[in-house]
């Protein structure tokens, strides 16, 4: 592949990468499915455009709805032929979710959750705390291990007394 034909890939993918961070995912639509990290690979070749999308687990009802928003955001901006694929291998991890994605997260109310390190201390049995989204309170208990969605557990802190969903550690 000639150095012309790289920057120009390069940049096609970039400008459906940037499409794709206006897409929001369905359920929390203060983050996109960028965000989440559910977008895991941008196929350029040509006119051709492939989109590989992970949910954030198999059973995920919203799949079909982020592809089919996916693919319409892509159509609408110039890329006709698009196609966007379900990978589920690797499974979706929590850690996919980038930094911005945790902050708004937290700013919409939704506790994010810890990286790979806290989630090994939780496993050798050392649960970490989960912060209130809106205080910053550790002093939080979980009510359920089911919060709004399936992939989310139900919390509620003890300190301002608000109830908050927590992003299961996947």
């Amino acid at each position: 592949m000639s150095d012309v034909t790289s920057i120009a890939r390069s940049r096609s993918e970039k400008a459906v990468w940037d499409i794709l961070t206006h897409v929001p995912d369905p359920e929390i639509p203060a983050v996109s499915v960028v965000d989440l990290g559910i977008v895991r690979e941008v196929r350029v070749g040509g006119d051709a455009v492939e989109v590989v999308i992970t949910p954030t687990y198999s059973g995920c009802p919203a799949t079909d709805v982020i592809a089919r928003d996916v693919a319409a955001a892509l159509h609408k901006n110039g890329y006709p032929d698009a196609r966007v694929t379900t990978s589920l291998s690797p499974a979706w991890t929590t850690d996919w979710i980038t930094d911005e994605g945790r902050e708004k997260l937290r700013a919409f109310g939704i506790a994010p959750p810890p990286r790979m390190e806290r989630r090994i201390k939780s496993l050798l049995g050392e649960e970490p705390p989960v912060a209130c989204p809106r205080c910053g309170s550790t002093d939080t208990k979980k009510v359920s291990n089911f919060g709004s969605t399936p992939c989310k557990a139900h919390f509620t802190c003890n300190a301002c007394l608000e109830p908050f969903d927590h992003f299961k550690c996947l």
